[in-house]
């Protein structure tokens, strides 16, 4: 498909993904938050009422009662909303942009041969594999110890843990990170589809019957609601963590990705909490944070460069020279990469003063972390690499003619 087409693609489709996204996660922060906040009812109200809250916005004032089950009578004569499209169109986009990038873009960004030597077609069944076998664990999971919620705990992190290890073992760094939210994604999106929702249908049938209401359906919605919602943070750190390639770059990048993970579940948990609930769960989530910044935490650039000073003197011209050969295909004004219709981020390598100014981000990305070339599409070997950090070493020097 054409490159500019793919592009277009793109933008429409994220565009619409983070709107959605951000409607659903929103739904989910504010009931969440409101469930917390329910106060007993302040008069006499008939029907199975939870509690109740008052809130004031944009110059008015809500007064919401929560019920757990409606009687005929209870059943409004205005439409009753629901927010299932929210999760449905956020989890359909998603799954659009997992066919557009990394799908369409074949082994562009999901393939590094340095991870695992896979094909694009092995890739490919292999990314839908994780989103369908992700599902499928769960659901067995959640099902044969509904009544264990310790034990389908237990084992539902332990499959995070294999999953991140295994995901970062088979993808290249972005695509590892982004599939590991994708799967949590589709795991919250089935929970809506074959949990909440059905189950929320079913109450309402009853009700519409005037037969009993089974309230075990709502008690299990919820579960899976409260699983969704300590998933928010963890899968809005993975969509965004293509731009940071300290985490998905780093040697360790499974275990960075673990402890992201924790300190997001963390801060949920202190959110609901207002700060307050079990100390230890925030000790946990502070400690990882610690953790996760202290490994990820980069040399001073002095230090950086310093690992190199030992080399040879190396001249611009070998260093434009292996920059011409491994990065100019996609990052300079006319990508001969048909991937790219336009070079990627705005990055280009044409002008050797721009190269001397792009120095520090080249020692990110090609020297230390070893993100670029995207899945080392052209080759770059590691002398190569070795040669552009000693270059910036030694100043990133251009030569006199320039």
């Amino acid at each position: 498909m054409n490159a500019a087409i793919l592009d277009w693609l793109n933008l429409l489709v994220r565009w619409i993904h983070i709107i959605a996204g951000i409607m659903w996660v929103g739904n989910s922060f504010l009931f969440v938050w409101m469930d917390s906040a329910l106060t007993a009812a302040s008069k006499p109200r008939e029907g199975d009422v939870m509690g109740e809250i008052w809130l004031v916005h944009s110059g008015g004032f809500y007064e919401v009662v929560k019920r757990r089950s409606l009687r005929p009578q209870d059943l409004p004569p205005s439409p009753l909303y629901t927010f299932m499209w929210q999760s449905y169109t956020t989890w359909i986009t998603g799954a659009l942009l997992v066919g557009i990038v990394y799908w369409a873009g074949g082994s562009l960004y999901m393939v590094d041969r340095s991870v695992a030597n896979l094909t694009t077609t092995q890739a490919i069944l292999a990314s839908a594999a994780v989103l369908i076998g992700g599902v499928a664990l769960y659901e067995a999971i959640w099902t044969l110890l509904e009544n264990q919620p310790r034990v389908a705990l237990g084992l539902s992190l332990a499959a995070l843990i294999g999953a991140a290890f295994g995901l970062t073992h088979l993808f290249a760094g972005r695509a590892a990170y982004i599939h590991f939210g994708a799967m949590l994604g589709t795991i919250m999106a089935a929970n809506v589809a074959h949990h909440i929702v059905p189950g929320q249908n079913k109450m309402l049938a009853a009700t519409r019957a005037g037969t009993p209401v089974d309230v075990s359906l709502g008690a299990r919605a919820k579960a899976r609601s409260i699983h969704n919602h300590y998933l928010t943070l963890p899968v809005v750190f993975t969509m965004i963590s293509n731009h940071f390639a300290l985490t998905y770059g780093h040697a360790q990048s499974a275990i960075v990705l673990l402890l992201i993970v924790t300190f997001g579940m963390a801060l949920k948990y202190a959110m609901n909490h207002r700060f307050g609930g079990n100390r230890l769960v925030h000790v946990v989530g502070v400690l990882a944070l610690i953790a996760v910044v202290t490994l990820t935490a980069r040399k001073a650039p002095a230090g950086a460069r310093g690992a190199y000073n030992g080399r040879p003197a190396v001249s611009f011209a070998e260093a434009q020279a292996i920059i011409e050969r491994r990065c100019t295909t996609c990052h300079s004004h006319h990508p001969t990469n048909p991937s790219f219709s336009q070079a990627p981020s705005g990055v280009m390598f044409d002008d050797p003063a721009r190269i001397h100014a792009m120095a520090p981000r080249i020692l990110e990305r090609a020297v230390i972390t070893k993100t670029m070339p995207l899945g080392n599409l052209t080759g770059i070997t590691d002398e190569e690499r070795a040669t552009l950090g000693a270059w910036i070493a030694q100043g990133a020097k251009l030569d006199a003619a320039h």
